[in-house]
């Protein structure tokens, strides 16, 4: 068994997900899509679960859940559908029954194409049948916790903590806090009993003017701003290899102000696609302040763009030099009227080197324009 918990916070209910077989385990895309899907549903989740089928402790482990008050989603296939279902007959002191030719819990209160909702105690019980390549049946839980979330920019994290928690209190509200990037911390306010998440927020904007959007999805507000404001945003990226267009691109609405990016690995492409100048690739080398500006320039240049992003460095796990190690990465973010270029140091795995140099790009867009993206 894989067990991965989560801070969890003073909340009445906890909100569990078992994926229970070995061809979720395996499918990892899959299992991607399922947890989307149920963090789109859930206002959180507070452990992730992960059985093979013939793990003995499930049960256990089910038993264990029930003993509080929880909102537990299980994930099955087809071979273990029916398997926890004895499971769950048995934790509850059910007997199972043949509905809809499905054998399930008699205790099942809503049953609807491959999924069934059960109570026990005080707890609610989602059991889903997922196929690959299909649709995830419906999730039937119901959510009511209040949760909102806010971006702040440009803070220290202490200092972000130290001016929000004594605001949090008198609002009755609950944050949690992760600095995705230096200068980016992401925070999630929960409502205690009688909180006010609308008024903190508000008071929020107005204690930290310019630094603070409150969504929840960042790439969905860029996206919805930039097309209000019917502009156009491009990318050259190198090191990152796309996955900054892919942030944008895997929101619905993306084509209403992004035309494409160009992915330009070798020098040879720098200079053709982007007119990088060769005498910029010969003395400063490709990761450089001076290749990422030119990189930006071009992109803005061919697509007609109202903004561009570069990215060039060294991600690893190979690559680096004494002067430019593995995790460097220069970033230009330009505008029409101003452009702004940066060095940075990244550690970590090469993936995960990639996606902070994705978010530290979107950090600096969001500088670029400051009276667009935080007014």
């Amino acid at each position: 068994m894989l067990y991965y918990p989560k801070f969890i916070l003073e909340k009445t209910m906890k909100r569990d997900v078992i994926f229970v077989g070995n061809r979720l385990i395996l499918n990892e895309a899959f299992e991607h899509y399922i947890l989307r899907s149920i963090k789109n549903h859930l206002t959180s989740i507070d452990s992730i679960s992960y059985f093979e089928e013939s793990d003995k402790g499930l049960f256990l482990h089910l038993e264990a859940l029930l003993k509080n008050d929880s909102k537990l989603i299980i994930v099955t296939t087809k071979n273990t559908f029916t398997i926890v279902g004895k499971l769950l007959s048995t934790v509850t002191a059910d007997n199972q029954i043949l509905k809809e030719q499905m054998l399930i819990p008699s205790r099942t209160c809503v049953l609807e194409n491959g999924s069934y909702l059960l109570n026990h105690n005080s707890s609610e019980i989602n059991v889903l049948l997922a196929t690959e390549g299909k649709k995830l049946p419906p999730i039937l839980i119901e959510d009511e916790s209040r949760v909102a979330t806010i971006h702040l920019f440009n803070e220290e994290l202490v200092n972000a903590q130290t001016l929000l928690e004594p605001l949090a209190q008198n609002f009755d509200v609950k944050l949690e806090f992760s600095e995705l990037v230096n200068g980016w911390i992401k925070i999630r306010v929960y409502t205690r009993k009688h909180g006010n998440l609308s008024q903190f927020i508000a008071s929020t904007r107005g204690l930290m003017h310019h630094k603070v959007i409150a969504a929840s999805n960042i790439a969905a507000f860029i996206i919805e701003r930039l097309t209000t404001h019917q502009k156009k945003l491009s990318f050259a990226e190198s090191c990152s290899g796309g996955l900054l267009a892919h942030f944008f691109t895997s929101q619905s609405g993306a084509s209403s102000m992004f035309d494409g990016s160009l992915i330009t690995y070798s020098n040879t492409l720098k200079a053709n696609w982007l007119a990088v100048d060769d005498t910029a690739l010969e003395s400063y080398g490709a990761v450089s302040a001076e290749v990422v500006v030119e990189m930006s320039e071009g992109a803005m240049n061919v697509s007609f763009a109202d903004y561009a992003l570069s990215i060039s460095g060294v991600a690893g796990p190979t690559g680096g030099s004494e002067t430019k190690p593995v995790g460097t990465v220069y970033i230009s973010a330009r505008s029409k009227t101003a452009v702004h270029t940066e060095r940075y140091y990244f550690e970590g795995d090469r993936n995960y080197i990639q996606e902070q140099s994705v978010l530290m790009a979107v950090k600096m867009l969001l500088n670029i324009d400051r009276e667009l993206f935080f007014s």
